[in-house]
């Protein structure tokens, strides 16, 4: 039998198979040595064939992935885990307070999106909580994304603002939900598929920040066509190891100016005839976009080999 792999606990893995059934599986032995790089062979939203073996139901082979997303361990051995595969989107759930989403962490979603062929949609959630001067400063951020072609959302899980616009983007797609923890990913998907009783969390007094409520990756059919992987906070966000000279390919707006450029290597650094500092200088692009560029560019303010998650 052929299945998707909704759910891994180490040694044991759920497979929903093609009729709907989802059994509990084990890994068949020659595949866990096979020469793998990461931690975890099997990841949820494999599609895997599945064989019984005396009283085991067994994964017996993974075919090829068309996309996925690794993060690296945070402890000393660095080792990388696949936290999903074969995704048609990923969405970031993002919060201008309780907690804040910085627009650094936000681009390397994209960058990191771009990088594995994913395409990446922005949710703003808790658009109830937000005054005045909050929601001008979420419409000026909504504006430098929609700018470079990002698909912006403006959500409410509370009051149900746009969840029917959520909805439309969901339908029949493989989705991949992430963001902090107290972002409120778990109520927001609550609220389109209640069926699903997701379990929620509450925010730190103290810290302003979410308690950790999903523990681990885990993919939910949907009543009305499609899959979802609910996926647990993510505390900091970094890339996958690339050369410097390629980071500028997976900023859109970046991208499309650089043949522009008067040396083919030119890292929009301080070389002349840069198209993109002219760019930036004229408002085409934003600043706000090409500090994050600088900085990943140069490793600072974080260590972005690393997708550190709890």
């Amino acid at each position: 039998m052929t299945g998707i792999v909704t759910k891994s606990t180490g040694s044991h893995y759920l497979v929903r198979t093609e009729d709907g059934e989802v059994l509990d599986c084990v890994l068949k032995g020659k595949l866990r040595l096979d020469g793998r790089k990461t931690t975890n062979p099997v990841a949820v939203g494999d599609k895997v064939d599945i064989n019984r073996e005396g009283e085991d139901t067994v994964i017996s082979n993974i075919y090829p992935r068309k996309n996925y997303i690794i993060r690296k361990s945070i402890n000393l051995s660095k080792q990388a885990q696949i936290l999903a595969s074969n995704l048609d989107q990923a969405i970031l759930v993002a919060t201008l307070v309780s907690p804040r989403t910085s627009l650094g962490f936000i681009d390397r979603f994209l960058i990191t999106a771009e990088a594995y062929s994913i395409p990446a949609k922005l949710v703003f959630n808790k658009a109830d909580i937000l005054d005045e001067e909050l929601l001008k400063l979420q419409q000026e951020i909504i504006d430098i994304y929609t700018k470079i072609g990002y698909e912006c959302i403006v959500v409410s899980s509370v009051n149900g603002k746009n969840l029917e616009k959520v909805k439309e983007l969901l339908q029949n797609k493989t989705t991949l939900i992430a963001g902090h923890s107290g972002v409120g990913k778990s109520t927001l998907i609550n609220a389109i598929e209640p069926t699903l009783q997701l379990k929620t969390g509450e925010i730190s007094a103290a810290h302003s920040k979410g308690m950790h409520t999903t523990t681990f990756a885990e993919l939910h059919e949907l009543s009305f066509g499609g899959f979802i992987i609910d996926s647990p906070g993510i505390k900091e966000l970094g890339l996958v190891e690339m050369k410097k000279e390629e980071v500028g390919h997976y900023f859109p707006e970046i991208r499309e100016r650089m043949n522009d450029c008067k040396f083919n290597n030119c890292l929009h650094v301080n070389e002349p005839k840069c198209a993109i500092k002219d760019a930036v200088e004229s408002g085409e692009i934003s600043e706000e976009r090409y500090t994050s560029y600088l900085g990943i560019l140069n490793g600072e303010e974080m260590d972005w080999k690393e997708w550190e998650m709890k």
